[in-house]
């Protein structure tokens, strides 16, 4: 560049002619014309394509590769030197690697696609779900969490999950507008399976069965991105990875899910403070344009569950998802709705709630209540001792020596009242049955009859009146009728 300078300063400056810069510097004439014309050097501009003699029969069996490759995985597709290769060996091409490697870029090029810059109206959303590594109670579990962005604003809502499921769909969009405040009019989603059933053949989405229920709650309009395209709902793409190394590096480590979420929820409220580039406003004060143009919120939020029809086993228990969940043995070989939500399972039989377990995301776990059984126990109590839903359970140390009593005062029938004194539980606090157990010992009246007045007594705030006679083993008080000629004893000489 110095030395294009040079040329030009002797002609412009000194006054030099084109012949004699020429000749000073050893150029061309033509050269020097065009150094003068041009303040910097122009550089190599073809008039012409590229010629290719050797390549030119070979193009379309190149471009047949590469459209082929499109269906392909990406780790097993056609490099240039593999298509090099292949000419080479199956169609004795006799060019060189340079200009197949050249019309292979070009055509990787010109086949990318290119996309326009869209605006965002306020009051539109979009949303997608995540993976992540955290620690819960002190084991590492992958959680799924839910994305929900507002592209005006850049606004987000984050919300972790055991397992991407529909229940978990359901309620984070419940958690998301209770955040927000507001339903944002549209959603953009991918094609996940929670929302759409099948993707007909004009390109119309059949809804699943929860989605729709979900969308008429709460009136929001849906967007479906095209399969396999993520820009098509960037933003949110965006997010995804945003809250992966924001909000989970290092791994967070917290006692439960709710603890986890508090704090996501908190670090998405800390965002909202936060200016991005290319705008004068923050974070949250862009998201109250969002906010206006919100539709309202229902007075009460979607019931976010997946519920199922099935019915309970002879052993009384109720299948979900490879686990089994107990019901009081009455309802034994009946028909019951299963709903799952994302923490419990809740099992009902026509309009009555039978059963409320918390949620297990293990496989081929029993989750039982010890309460379901005890009536079936108070006819069988001889399977009392191997009776698996009672194995676990924390009873008072009160109710173990009870036991003990029962079964040295009564033996067999010892075991049918403890399981009575235990069915007392389903009516009234293990605290208090614990209690009138405890009375009943101190004051030796082992018995059924004797622990229920008790817990009545205590709960009544009323003192006790046992039936002794209905303790044989305790000995009898002896009370003699007291006669009116002893109290003369008293007025004798020397009496005191």
């Amino acid at each position: 560049m110095e030395f294009y300078a040079q040329v030009r300063r002797s002609v412009f400056v000194e006054g030099l002619s084109e012949r004699e810069a020429a000749k000073r510097f050893g150029l061309a004439r033509e050269t020097v014309r065009k150094m003068l014309r041009y303040a910097t050097p122009p550089g190599y501009q073809r008039r012409q394509p590229v010629r290719r003699p050797k390549l030119g029969p070979f193009t379309d069996i190149i471009d047949q590769i590469l459209n082929d490759d499109r269906d392909r995985p990406r780790k097993q597709r056609h490099t240039a030197q593999r298509i090099f290769d292949r000419l080479r060996d199956e169609y004795d091409f006799s060019g060189g690697y340079s200009s197949v490697k050249e019309y292979v870029r070009e055509k990787k090029l010109a086949g990318q696609e290119m996309f326009v810059p869209l605006a965002h109206p306020p009051g539109d959303a979009q949303a997608d779900f995540g993976e992540a590594l955290v620690v819960i109670n002190g084991v590492q579990r992958k959680a799924h969490y839910l994305v929900v962005d507002l592209p005006h604003s850049d606004d987000d809502f984050v919300k972790a999950f055991p397992a991407e499921t529909t229940e978990a769909f359901c309620e984070g969009h419940n958690a998301a507008f209770r955040y927000f405040g507001g339903v944002p009019r549209s959603i953009v989603y991918d094609n996940t399976k929670l929302a759409v059933a099948r993707i007909l053949g004009d390109g119309r989405r059949q809804r699943t069965r929860v989605f729709s229920e979900l969308q008429s709650h709460y009136l929001f309009a849906d967007r479906f991105g095209r399969p396999g395209k993520g820009n098509d709902k960037g933003k949110v793409e965006g997010l995804v990875g945003y809250a992966r190394r924001n909000f989970m590096v290092p791994i967070p480590r917290f006692a439960g899910w709710e603890e986890l979420n508090a704090y996501l929820e908190r670090k998405c409220g800390e965002r909202r403070g936060r200016r991005l580039r290319r705008h004068k406003e923050t974070i949250g004060e862009r998201f109250e344009r969002d906010r206006q143009a919100f539709l309202p919120l229902p007075a009460v939020g979607y019931d976010a569950c997946d519920k199922h029809t099935t019915r309970a086993t002879s052993l009384s228990l109720v299948r979900y998802r490879l686990n089994d969940y107990s019901v009081p043995t009455r309802y034994g070989h009946r028909e019951v709705l299963l709903k799952a939500y994302v923490d419990e399972v809740v099992i009902c039989c026509g309009s009555e709630e039978i059963a409320r377990h918390r949620r297990s995301y293990e496989r081929e776990e029993l989750i039982f209540d010890p309460l379901h059984y005890l009536a079936l126990l108070e006819r069988k109590a001889n399977a009392l001792d191997q009776a698996a839903p009672l194995e676990g359970w924390r009873l008072p140390e009160e109710l173990t020596r009870l036991r003990r009593l029962l079964e040295a005062r009564l033996g067999k029938p010892g075991k049918r009242e403890y399981v009575q004194v235990l069915r007392l539980v389903e009516d009234f606090p293990l605290e208090d049955v614990a209690a009138a157990a405890r009375r009943a010992v101190e004051l030796g009246t082992i018995g059924f009859d004797a622990v229920k007045h008790l817990l009545l007594c205590r709960i009544e705030q009323r003192p006790p009146r046992l039936d002794l006679t209905q303790y044989p083993h305790l000995p009898a008080a002896q009370v003699e009728q007291t006669s009116t000629a002893d109290y003369l004893a008293l007025l004798a000489p020397g009496a005191s």
